[in-house]
């Protein structure tokens, strides 16, 4: 085993200390910060995705579905009622779960930062 000789005031040792724990709290903050940009992203990214999906099954109904594209409803096509009618709810829904899950997000942040 080596040894090692440190060296320096102790005023200086505290005043780097200080600077120290500073830059921590700073650190900190970033890192939290950071956290949140990242579960907002992916939060987005999970309700595109799922919204995306959606709307391709509303599409692979109509394709896979013998006869569903000659349905008329009130003589208006199903197709249109369906991609129509149809997306507005799922629009709906993906912005209330967005918009719920967002908000839980950022009031962790907040109760990890200290704030209420």
């Amino acid at each position: 085993m080596s040894r090692v000789r440190v060296t320096g005031t102790p005023l200086a040792a505290h005043t780097q200390g200080h600077a120290t724990s500073q830059q921590l709290g700073r650190d900190v903050t970033e890192l939290y910060v950071a956290s949140l940009i990242r579960s907002q992203l992916r939060l987005a990214l999970v309700v595109a995705a799922g919204f995306i999906l959606i709307l391709m099954c509303f599409g692979a109904i109509l394709l896979w579905v013998p006869g569903i594209g000659e349905l008329r409803i009130f003589g208006i096509p199903f197709p249109w009622i369906l991609l129509g009618a149809g997306a507005y709810p799922v629009i709906s829904l993906s912005a209330f779960l967005f918009v719920r899950a967002s908000t839980r997000n950022e009031e962790r942040y907040r109760e990890l930062v200290g704030g209420k």
